[in-house]
């Protein structure tokens, strides 16, 4: 009989009990035909996600040249063409070439992260078929088939539990949850969580202890990770800020010199009468003059020195345009474990019936100290701390390993806690063991939630219990202080319980009792009662001391940290009260975003800064009502479970280190050190960017202002061009990619961080810009000018005329460059002088270039100008320096009165 597909999709397994889904998909524990799975292979497919449509590589390219500022480019190349200047035709169609050639190779590994996915899947999988069990291709798994998992296992598809033998699996990379699942068998009614479905396993999870048999309910792209991939493909990435401006900035700009061009048609045609192919070479000219050919080059390599200074700071940027999208984000939503904390379970704090104890360091790092009122304690001083350390390390499968100056632990996190707590004291993990062997054991049971040892003691043997408090008290009838055993005082334990759980702690209850040294086997009964209790653990994965500062840090630059995480809600807002997050205790879950509708959502996010037990679907939700709120938001994740919304997001931020390669891939930046703080280090770089990009134009633009005014006086009134478009080439080509350069290697503004995200709304230029643009462009003109015509009225020559004319201007920007290095503080000072190596550098050769140009008889001839004496050098010089103390006060005016 044919299984019906549809009656399977969005199907509650964890709903289901064991026989009505074995009976749904028709089949047993003793798993399926060989006919049933040749069958369900034609129907359903193989157990792999489907490849993405991929767009031909040659369109793939072309589609970089989508941008208006591109298109005025290419019109710049034709009008050059037109003049017979084929180098610089060259030059220009070179600097679009390699613009786009730089952003294909940075942004064409997008399509990688659906590929990433897929090689999480597992590649074989223990299956039982006809009676028997057999080893297969993950490929091959069909659903209905019955899979065996143990220890080291990828889980191969989505299972039904059936059977548990103290089974856990690590799920974090699709629930966050930092500790493994301990799974069981029984059947849920109510709604749950994905990392509450404890009696589910999922494709790509793996197992960690235990064993478990499960029926196969989803394969491919319909188990969870096919859901996430099918997301991550559907998921229609946004033009970062940065591209959004320079389009509308290509728009303003091609309007503004075609509406010039058209102007000075209509007045030289009709004013002047100015012959008509005489006046097409002026207008040729003003266009030569108002396109800024050397935007893309300034652009590309201004983003590629951000890349550079972030790869320093351990932010590894993918994808250009992300370097300074990161300088206008708004929100960061951080994922909890691994990133704001340190991904490694630790033992913080230990309580006794008489004492507290505070354990510093983090991670499997054994060299921190126990601490008693700020006081490292003596253990021999401490008899109930020591019954207890004894207990974490005997009671104990995992084990402390150091590799390569890193501490790892073989086993169970939890236990590796108590393994590093021990090693932080006197007691040695070893020694305890050689001196105090196991004799028996009974292993942790997720059901009765408490694993139990016989270890050979001095006079006798020794039972050690660890669990749950609540199940560990049960059993105790008694509890060991510094005076000896006492009655055990249950209110003092479920007070401290609720105080140690409020804060974000795992709590593990440890009981020991002596018994008989002829004893050699444990059984139930000699734990279900008269066991002394030894205290309370506390263990959390605790946050990174330098995510607090960096948290600190984004609150004085106005960006919003919110935790986006899949664990408890207790522990999320515990941990993000330690890292300082703003209003920690209000908390909402994934369940409760169920019940949000997306105006109730967008309300929601305004005001709450910490969601828990969160599914990839409500990561993806979240981002996107943040973006629809006028949010520029950056998502960090190092789990398959953030790779949607890490797309999603405008800044993608993947973990390095523990990040899966599905994460990477979709993301836009990787921290080589899984740390906060280094998100913090690329905002910092990211503003300081945009600012040098600022700075660029605001360099750039007056030049050109300059050059297009200076042939549009010309064609008013009637006077020979002061300077030739050859001459305005030569000009923009020896200033856009060497001047301009230097701006990009500028510092970090003192105030980069004291101030609020930008709106990316705004222009490229707005309107404060502009009016030191058109100023400076102003100012320019009348110098040019002014030399030209006193040239003229002196009755020099055309060719020197022009060569006073084309080395005021080019001397002008030297100056001028000096006032662009800050935007609104002054240049009159030592540290605006002295500048950076760079600028000295670009000047120096403009300079070379410029007596070339001057003094050089083969370009003297190309360019049709004449050498200066030194009388010019010095009206030169003394103009611009005027010029620079006109625009110092500009400068001043802005910053005092508007």
């Amino acid at each position: 009989m044919k299984i019906d597909k549809n009656k399977l999709d969005n199907y509650d397994w964890y709903k289901t009990s064991i026989e009505n889904t074995l009976k749904k998909f028709e089949t047993s524990k003793n798993g399926l035909s060989k006919k049933e799975t040749v069958e369900r292979l034609d129907n359903f497919g193989k157990n792999k996600l489907p490849s993405p449509a991929q767009k031909h590589p040659v369109l793939k390219f072309l589609s970089h040249y989508n941008n208006v500022l591109i298109y005025v480019l290419f019109a710049a190349a034709i009008v050059t063409a037109l003049l017979g200047h084929w180098i610089d035709t060259i030059i220009i169609l070179a600097v679009v070439v390699i613009n786009g050639l730089i952003s294909y190779i940075q942004e064409g590994k997008a399509e990688k992260a659906l590929d990433a996915v897929k090689n999480m899947l597992s590649t074989t999988a223990r299956i039982k078929r006809e009676g028997e069990i057999r080893e297969i291709t993950a490929e091959e798994v069909v659903i209905g088939d019955i899979i065996y998992l143990k220890p080291g296992d990828k889980v191969p598809a989505d299972l039904r539990l059936i059977e548990s033998k103290n089974l856990s699996i690590n799920e974090a990379s699709l629930t966050g949850e930092s500790v493994p699942a301990s799974k069981k068998t029984e059947i849920f009614k109510q709604e749950l969580a994905l990392g509450d479905r404890k009696n589910m396993a999922y494709s790509s999870t793996i197992v960690t202890s235990g064993e478990g048999i499960g029926v196969v309910v989803a394969t491919g792209k319909d188990t969870e990770i096919g859901r996430i991939n099918q997301m991550i493909s559907s998921v229609e990435k946004l033009k970062t800020p940065l591209i959004q401006q320079v389009d509308r900035f290509g728009k303003q700009l091609t309007l503004f010199i075609l509406s010039l061009g058209f102007l000075v048609l209509l007045i030289g045609r009709f004013l002047r009468g100015t012959p008509f192919d005489e006046l097409f070479l002026s207008v040729v000219g003003i266009a030569v003059a108002a396109i800024p050919e050397g935007l893309p080059a300034v652009i590309t390599i201004t983003l590629a020195i951000g890349v550079q200074r972030m790869a320093a700071r351990n932010a590894i940027i993918r994808k250009l345009p992300a370097v300074e999208t990161l300088g206008s984000v708004s929100i960061i939503s951080s994922d909890k474990t691994g990133t704001l904390t340190e991904g490694e379970m630790t033992v913080k704090t230990v309580v006794t019936a008489d004492k507290d104890y505070t354990i510093s360091g983090n991670g499997y790092d054994p060299s921190g100290k126990l601490i008693n009122k700020e006081k490292e304690v003596d253990l021999s001083k401490e008899s109930v701390l020591k019954e207890l350390l004894k207990n974490a390390s005997l009671n104990n499968d995992a084990r402390l390993v150091q590799k390569e100056n890193n501490w790892i632990i073989e086993g169970s996190p939890t236990e590796g806690a108590l393994k590093t707590l021990v090693a932080k004291s006197s007691y040695d993990n070893k020694t305890l063991a050689k001196n105090n062997p196991r004799l028996d054991s009974i292993p942790f049971n997720s059901d009765k939630k408490y694993m139990a040892t016989l270890n050979q003691g001095d006079n006798n043997n020794i039972i050690y219990l660890k669990g749950a408090p609540e199940v560990v008290l049960d059993m105790c009838g008694e509890q060991l202080t510094e005076a000896g055993s006492k009655k055990l005082d249950k209110d003092y334990w479920g007070k401290r319980q609720d105080e140690l759980a409020s804060n974000g702690y795992r709590l593990l209850a440890l009981a020991y009792k002596k018994i008989d040294k002829n004893t050699k086997e444990l059984s139930l009964d000699h734990i279900q009662s008269e066991m002394i209790f030894l205290g309370i653990i506390g263990v959390m994965d605790p946050p990174r001391k330098e995510a607090i500062e960096a948290v600190k840090e984004c609150q004085e630059a106005n960006i919003k940290v919110k935790m986006i995480t899949g664990d408890h809600a207790t522990t999320a807002s515990a941990i993000a009260a330690q890292l300082g997050i703003e209003n920690p205790s209000e908390v909402i879950t994934g369940n409760e975003i169920n019940n949000l509708d997306d105006i109730e959502l967008k309300e929601v996010i305004e005001k709450t800064y910490v969601f828990a037990r969160v599914s990839p679907e409500h990561k993806l939700r979240l981002v996107t009502a943040m973006q629809e709120l006028g949010y520029i938001t950056a998502m960090t994740g190092d789990g398959v479970n953030d790779a949607p919304a890490l797309k999603k997001s405008d800044i993608g931020v993947a973990m390095g280190i523990n990040g899966t390669e599905a994460t990477k891939e979709a993301a836009e930046m990787v921290l080589a050190d899984d740390n906060f703080a280094s998100i913090i280090n690329a905002v910092e770089e990211g503003r300081t960017v945009y600012d040098n990009l600022k700075k660029a134009l605001l360099f750039m633009l007056p030049t050109n202002g300059g050059e297009a005014l200076v042939i549009m006086a010309a064609v008013l009134f009637g006077f020979s061009l002061p300077i030739t478009p050859v001459q305005i080439l030569w000009i923009n080509m020896i200033t856009a990619v060497t001047l301009a350069l230097t701006l990009a290697f500028e510092p970090m503004e003192e105030d980069a961080m004291k101030r609020p995200p930008r709106d990316t709304g705004e222009s490229l230029t707005p309107f404060s810009l502009l009016l030191r643009i058109g100023f400076v462009s102003v100012i320019l003109t009348a110098t040019t000018l002014g030399i030209y015509t006193w040239a003229i009225s002196n009755d020099l020559a055309l060719p020197l005329a022009r060569s006073l004319a084309v080395n005021m201007l080019v001397y002008g920007e030297i100056f001028y460059l000096f006032n662009s290095r800050y935007m609104t503080k002054s240049s009159l000072n030592l540290k605006g002088f002295k500048a950076t190596p760079w600028v000295w550098k670009a000047v120096g050769a403009v300079v070379v270039l410029q007596f070339m140009f001057v003094y050089f008889t083969p370009i003297q001839t190309i360019f049709d100008v004449a050498p200066l004496n030194l009388s010019h050098w010095l009206i030169i010089i003394g103009v611009n320096c005027l010029l620079f103390l006109v625009v110092e006060l500009e400068k001043y005016i802005s910053r005092n009165f508007y």
